[in-house]
């Protein structure tokens, strides 16, 4: 009986032990996921920064921030549809498209 009750109480001690330790990996995770910052606090970041870099202060600051976070960034693909569209218009072939499109595409 005695034999019984060591072998409970060292299997209750030893799924405690495993419990505590998979709340814990499960709290660092949360922990580690929760200083990841977000795209939003990133883009706060970058403009704050440039602000910084252009020394704005008061009202030229709040305005500069204003428009700077509302901005929406031009991707590659926006850019390639644009520069397509243009070298259409233009109706360039060829060299003359592709010197375009290289132009276009890096500026």
């Amino acid at each position: 009986m005695i034999k019984q009750i060591t072998v409970a109480a060292a299997s209750l001690f030893l799924c405690m032990g495993l419990a505590q330790a998979a709340d814990a990996k499960a709290a660092s995770a949360k922990a580690s996921d929760a200083k990841q910052p977000t795209a939003q606090q990133n883009k706060m970041g970058e403009c704050n920064k440039e602000a910084g870099e252009k020394k704005l202060a008061g009202d030229e600051r709040k305005a500069f921030m204003k428009t700077c976070l509302s901005a929406k960034k031009t991707t590659q693909q926006d850019k390639m549809k644009t520069c397509n569209k243009d070298a259409g218009d233009k109706k360039l072939s060829g060299e003359e498209r592709k010197a375009f499109m290289s132009n276009c595409l890096k500026g």
